[in-house]
């Protein structure tokens, strides 16, 4: 492998903008990505990752070896490989390894996934929390904040992938504690906060409750109808899409409000992205 990393070079490597076509990826890349050698850069790579192949090479890396057969085998089940099943199905056979040693091991054997250079390894890591039962809501938002903050996209989007379900079923619990994230500095915990109550979130099951009520998440939204920052103002404009759905004259009233209390370059952008489907939709129910 070092000679795989001098065909190309670290630096060309780490800046690297990433190919746009899986089969456009360079081999060098791939093998490093599947080692667990390098982070993926664009959505085309982090697709593109063998989950099955990075295993065998992380539980090496950790002296886990002995486990491989038996994660391979709880994998049979997912027969398709498609990685939004994977990754959920790869955290269940890792918490199941983790139950099996000595309670300080096992800590040792999470922080090191936690804190791995792949980000795709990360993503199983932020996957254990949100599969974790014996963890509280609370204790699993706590867990999950690094990764909400991770500075690679890809951990960042299982980070609310992974805590979907618990928050869905304990919804009020999970307003009431996503309230201060809102207001946090980082705009990625925010983001978060926003992303992960989407009524109707992408790869992810719908929230009936506010599908039906989007007015309970309303608290969350507005401190951030003016935010400064466009990936949050994207994530509360989608947010704000979906409801729409189910919902048109509340988004209508709601977006009405905002530019009336908070007539900023953000705002607009929010509420015009936020209705940008409803011309479409209402010409769908009138033919």
């Amino acid at each position: 492998m070092d000679n795989a990393n001098t065909k190309l070079g670290t630096e060309t490597l780490l800046e690297r903008k990433g190919a746009r076509k899986a089969g456009d990826i360079p081999e060098q890349v791939i093998e490093l990505l599947n080692r667990g050698r390098l982070e993926t850069v664009n959505l085309t790579e982090w697709l593109a990752v063998n989950h099955v192949v990075l295993l065998q090479h992380v539980l090496a890396e950790l002296g886990l070896e002995r486990y491989l057969d038996m994660m391979r085998n709880g994998l049979k089940q997912v027969a398709d490989r498609k990685i939004m099943k994977l990754i959920p199905a790869l955290a269940k056979e890792w918490l199941g390894l983790l139950e099996r040693l000595p309670d300080k091991e096992a800590s040792r054997i999470f922080g090191l996934l936690f804190t791995h250079r792949s980000d795709s390894v990360r993503c199983w890591a932020a996957y254990m929390i949100g599969l974790d039962r014996r963890l509280s809501l609370e204790h699993q938002l706590a867990g999950i904040r690094p990764f909400a903050a991770d500075h690679h996209f890809g951990v960042r989007e299982i980070a609310w992938m992974a805590v979907r379900e618990s928050i869905t079923r304990d919804l009020s619990q999970a307003l009431c504690l996503l309230t201060d994230w809102v207001h946090d500095e980082d705009a990625h915990i925010r983001r978060f906060a926003i992303e992960a109550t989407r009524p109707q979130g992408v790869w992810a099951k719908h929230i009936s409750e506010l599908k039906v009520n989007p007015g309970i998440a309303l608290p969350l939204l507005e401190a951030v109808r003016s935010d400064p920052v466009k990936y949050v103002q994207d994530s509360v404009s989608n947010w704000l899409n979906d409801a729409g759905k189910s919902n048109p004259d509340w988004v209508i009233g709601i977006c009405r409000n905002w530019l009336e209390v908070s007539d900023t370059k953000a705002t607009k952008r929010i509420v015009a992205r936020a209705q940008r489907s409803f011309a479409v939709n209402q010409k769908k129910r009138s033919e």
